[in-house]
């Protein structure tokens, strides 16, 4: 599947979660979705706790990130020392 057909996966609306990018078709937002997994919650489990997700929508979360982080430029928070 392309990133852009995958994507297509995400939406956002002012109406829904205060524009927040979703799952489409859900109330699920992409920051819920990767915080359950960053807490070590498996794609599996999301996927049996809310009805109707699939693999793919999980992927969708990720590559948004993923996508959003491209053009992001990061500055060391501490300097690291040796």
């Amino acid at each position: 599947m392309t990133d852009e057909k995958m994507l297509e996966r995400i939406s956002m609306n002012p109406n829904v979660m205060t524009g927040k990018p979703v799952i489409k078709g859900t109330r699920l937002t992409v920051e819920f979705i990767l915080n359950l997994l960053a807490h070590g919650t498996t794609a599996q489990d999301i996927i049996a706790e809310y009805k109707g997700l699939t693999k793919n929508d999980i992927r969708a979360c990720i590559l948004f990130a993923s996508k959003t982080l491209e053009d992001t430029v990061f500055m060391p928070l501490k300097a690291e020392t040796a």
